[in-house]
């Protein structure tokens, strides 16, 4: 897709990090905009940022929905709100996602189904309710979010890396469906970004957890001092708003990998890939080595 004036763009994720740059640029590029996010309040806040940019294109307009992505009815009543609102999606960026980390061993089964169902589940429920529409209207573009993580895999990184490395598999395997189905005109890309400046080092706070653990002094003040540390970090990384001009220059090159950090990234998959031909073990030294370039 190489022209995007008012065309229809549904975002998940959309209240925050990439989602919201990628918001932001829709608007810009003419587009309207159906924002999704879990957070209402940081959904409201997105929206109104839009709507009172000096940057977005005259005659966009964003509405918004609370949505979980990983409740299949909840993303079919998105399809529905974005269709009934404006005709048709013109583009789908399957963004919304969570962090999440620790020895495999060690994580119980409700943190694998969070990371699983959001990161994962998520994507295949965006990919569900809306490729039929873009076959039907022979026009469209599916974005899913993964991450460098999807093509390396990292210590300590357990539910995260294997969602995205499920979400890069999907994607590939659609781009094929899609093919093999005639449905040309329906594009799709991975977003693969390595270190990016977003808030998903945030997102443990929005586990669902018993009251009783969400209360814990003890959990409030471990969480204060990795997003203290990770805030930091983050804010050096590269801005949400560059992510989404890769986005949107990808698409309209056609492009189906998109990288974040070209050469830091290429050098990881080449790594990785190596070590496969050679038969060898992973050797990746851990989450330090996602690429900086």
């Amino acid at each position: 897709m190489k022209s995007f004036q008012g065309k229809v763009a549904v975002i998940t994720g959309g209240a925050s990090g990439i989602g919201l740059a990628l918001a932001h640029k829709a608007a810009a590029e003419g587009m309207k905009v159906v924002l999704a996010d879990i957070n209402s309040e940081a959904l409201e806040a997105a929206a109104n940022a839009i709507r009172s940019s000096r940057v977005h294109t005259p005659g966009c307009e964003v509405i918004t929905s609370l949505t979980d992505v990983a409740n299949a009815d909840a993303v079919h009543n998105l399809a529905r709100l974005a269709t009934e609102s404006f005709g048709g999606v013109h583009l789908l960026c399957n963004n919304a996602g969570v962090g999440g980390g620790g020895k495999c061993w060690e994580l119980d089964l409700d943190y694998w189904d969070w990371v699983l169902n959001i990161n994962l589940r998520g994507v295949i429920n965006g990919i569900r309710e809306f490729t039929p529409h873009m076959i039907a209207q022979n026009e469209g573009h599916i974005v899913n979010t993964a991450s460098i993580a999807g093509l390396m895999s990292a210590p300590d990184t357990g539910p995260y890396t294997v969602s995205k490395h499920a979400v890069v598999a999907l994607s590939e395997i659609l781009a094929g469906d899609l093919r093999r189905a005639g449905a040309d005109n329906v594009g799709v890309s991975v977003l693969c970004p390595s270190f990016v400046n977003t808030n998903i080092y945030r997102s443990e706070r929005n586990r669902p957890v018993s009251e009783e653990l969400a209360n814990n002094p003890e959990r409030q003040a471990e969480l204060d001092v990795i997003e203290e540390m990770a805030g930091s970090l983050f804010s050096t990384a590269m801005p949400s708003e560059a992510v989404a001009d890769l986005v949107f220059e990808g698409m309209r090159s056609g492009r189906f990998y998109i990288l974040t950090h070209p050469e830091g990234s290429r050098e990881q998959v080449r790594k990785r890939m190596q070590t496969i031909l050679d038969d060898g073990y992973p050797d990746v030294a851990g989450p330090e080595d996602f690429p900086l370039t």
